[in-house]
């Protein structure tokens, strides 16, 4: 059972840690120093390099477990499970006529000409998804009756499939879910001890396909998150541990154990969202209004655009998706999530030749059983990680602090094995091509993700973080032209240092339809508050005495459309006459995103969105740097594959940890910690700001020169 107090008045020590697809990353603040480690991730039981990751840590600081006052966890395990299909027999049940409708989804095609396209399957295969009679009308009124009798018929054929997991999702019940609730109550009467799942709670959003095939995910991952979280939770109490175990939350808050047990599917992003919290803060402390955030780890790469120091949110992500990570071609989820882009272009992503002959990168990923061929534990594809230890950027002997030593022969055989009877280049022309075409997707990426949100790129300080971020982000921030990048102290464990900066915060999403013209005041500030109660519950397990914050918004379109865009509502009761008040936002709104507005066109609203939020924990922001004043002074040199002249040339090396601030380097240079390597080209100079930020700028005289 989760033992919950004010974070608020704990004076014990913070932990953070992150499960990533290669390393699980540990962040321990201490309230004066932060402490970092990085192991590999143990994916048959994630529990163990948690562990050993906490039992580094905890040696640095020379700390014990008693020590820690709290410990905030994200994972990477519930999307694993997903996109590996390796989680829970699952059963839906749902109204009678709609059992196919997790498998029709939509009916539309993410590759309107390929006649070869293929779908995601459903979570929940045919012969498990049962249906009963019962209908409810778009407004709630029952036009059917639930068949209580048929529920309690399904229970036998239930525990003799061998169900460990149910959903249940019945049409309209977002507006009215009694039907569900009874369901749920009928089934636990005949098996207690059966997980359920209702759409009610877990989605309760218009849009039937996507409301179920989130309920089915969260049923689907139930089981195993709940497994791992309490086996997580008993080795930190065998190990002394007193400390309330906070989980993040995919749009940016934390939740305590029990609403993380409830509703795991909120936890597929939560590694992500930790980064995003991270350069958040780091654009708070250099006073950046406009940031893209940059957060490469060894399996994937995100990029968040980051205004006002807050990270844009959505309400809607896919999953597991077939089509090298084309959207619509994966499962919907529809809960709160930071809005990002992620693709697969990590350290660990795999390159080949594709059929005509060009080399493409990921989105497969060598992970950390085995890694990178270099790591010499079987792996034997090329990966981008050998591509950079080839072109001088890692120095094999002080990887991860040296932790881990890398094969440049092993790296070189995986590149010419893979490459050398297609394309007859040098071994280092074929790394920087592997390198240029990792550089060049994160670009492309970030250049959609911008263009989707009517924002621009160029005016942007681009902050990369994440174990890989730091060798990659010059190019990066070369290719789209940006002229500022910040590498941020413990920018390898970005993700797990943010787990330490979120609130304790929970959101609430729910449908309610209404015109603008013609709102329901007294209906819409029922359902509000109603909303901001079971926010106010959920945010007081994990912080029951401290200042809470209140945030609303009304997602809204014009009456016809197909999607629609938020409008932050004030968090108040509305009242008679408010109806210009939301019209005002939404035509703003609306204009930033299309430049131009549809007057006199009506507006109707769809879903209302109350978050709650406690504030952040307290703890040391600062990374510790040297007096200013002092040169920077090189502690040796390295070649370096240069992408211009095509020839290896001499770069300083500078260690991090002994830079004082203020002092400045010219590029070509490498900049060494233990977590990573920040590359420094040849059109930037680098700068050590006082809280030990690396500050990269571009040189006057390198505008204009070719990416």
């Amino acid at each position: 059972m989760q033992r919950f107090v004010d974070v608020l008045e704990m004076t014990g020590m913070q932990l953070g840690v992150d499960i990533g697809g290669t390393f699980t990353d540990v962040a321990l603040d201490t309230g004066s120093v932060l402490y970092t480690a990085k192991v590999l991730t143990t994916p048959q039981a994630p529990e163990e390099g948690v562990m050993a990751g906490i039992d580094a840590v905890l040696a640095k600081a020379a700390a014990r477990y008693a020590d820690l006052g709290l410990v905030i966890h994200g994972t990477t395990l519930a999307t694993n499970a997903l996109i590996e299909r390796k989680g829970a027999r699952t059963a839906l049940i749902t109204t009678d006529g709609f059992r196919d409708s997790v498998e029709m989804g939509t009916e539309s095609r993410f590759e309107q000409y390929d006649i070869f396209m293929e779908k995601p399957a459903p979570l929940v295969p045919r012969h498990l998804r049962f249906t009963v009679a019962e209908r409810m009308d778009a407004k709630g009124g029952v036009l059917v009756p639930l068949a209580r009798t048929e529920v309690e018929a399904l229970a036998p054929h239930l525990a003799e499939a061998g169900v460990t997991s149910l959903a249940i999702g019945f049409l309209h019940s977002y507006v009215n879910p009694e039907h569900e609730r009874a369901a749920r109550d009928i089934v636990r009467s005949c098996l207690p001890e059966l997980p359920v799942s209702l759409s009610c709670e877990v989605s309760p959003e218009a849009r039937e396909y996507e409301r179920i095939s989130t309920t089915c995910a969260n049923a689907y991952v139930q089981p195993i998150m709940a497994r791992y979280l309490a086996k997580l939770e008993r080795a930190l109490i065998d190990r002394g541990c007193r400390a309330p175990l906070f989980l993040m939350l995919s749009g940016g808050g934390v939740c305590g154990l029990e609403t993380a047990i409830r509703f795991p599917i909120r936890l597929v992003e939560s590694g992500p969202a930790g980064g995003a919290i991270f350069a958040a803060g780091i654009a708070a402390a250099h006073e950046l209004d406009k940031v893209l955030s940059f957060d490469m780890g060894g399996t994937t790469a995100k990029i968040c655009l980051i205004d006002d120091f807050q990270p844009q949110l959505g309400r809607s992500f896919e999953v597991a998706r077939v089509y090298r990570f084309l959207k619509g071609s994966g499962l919907p989820l529809r809960i709160p999530v930071v809005e990002m882009v992620e693709i697969g272009a990590g350290g660990g992503s795999i390159a080949g030749v594709d059929a005509l002959g060009r080399i493409q990168v990921g989105p497969q990923s060598a992970g950390s059983e085995p890694g990178p061929a270099c790591y010499g534990r079987g792996g034997t594809a090329p990966t981008v990680t050998d591509a950079d230890l080839l072109l001088g950027r890692i120095d094999g002997d002080k990887f991860a602090g040296g932790s881990i030593r890398l094969s440049g022969e092993r790296a070189a055989k995986a590149v010419h094995s893979a490459f050398g009877a297609t394309l007859d280049l040098p071994i280092e022309e074929l790394a920087l091509g592997i390198a240029e075409m990792v550089e060049e997707n994160m670009a492309g990426a970030a250049r959609v993700h911008a263009i989707e949100s009517g924002k621009q790129l160029t005016d942007r300080t681009l902050i990369a973080f994440g174990g890989a971020a730091p060798l990659h982000a010059a190019r990066l921030a070369e290719k789209l032209e940006m002229n500022r990048v910040i590498i941020p102290g413990h920018a390898g464990v970005g993700s797990a240092v943010g787990f330490l900066r979120a609130p304790v915060a929970y959101e609430i999403v729910r449908s309610l339809y209404q015109r603008v013209e013609a709102l329901d005041v007294a209906a819409i500030n029922a359902g509000l508050s109603a909303m901001q109660q079971e926010a106010e519950r959920i945010v007081r397990q994990g912080a029951p005495t401290a200042p809470r914050t209140e945030t609303r918004s009304v997602f809204m379109r014009y009456a016809g459309q197909g999607h629609e865009i938020a409008v932050p509502l004030p968090a108040r009761p509305l009242r008679d006459g408010d109806a210009k008040l939301l019209r005002d936002g939404f035509e703003a709104a609306y204009r930033t995103l299309y430049h131009r507005i549809i007057p006199g066109a009506a507006i109707e609203i769809l879903s209302w969105t109350v978050r709650v939020s406690a504030a952040a924990p307290a703890g040391s922001r600062r990374m510790p740097a040297s007096a200013g004043g002092a040169a920077a002074v090189p502690i040796g040199e390295r070649p370096i594959f240069d992408h211009r002249e095509r020839r290896f040339i001499a770069a300083r090396v500078y260690d991090r940890e002994h830079l004082a601030a203020g002092c400045r380097i010219e590029g070509p240079a490498v900049i060494v910690e233990d977590e990573t390597a920040t590359l420094v080209t040849a059109v930037f100079d680098a700068s050590l700001n006082p809280d030990g930020a690396i500050i990269l700028e571009r040189r006057a005289s390198s505008a204009g020169v070719s990416p």
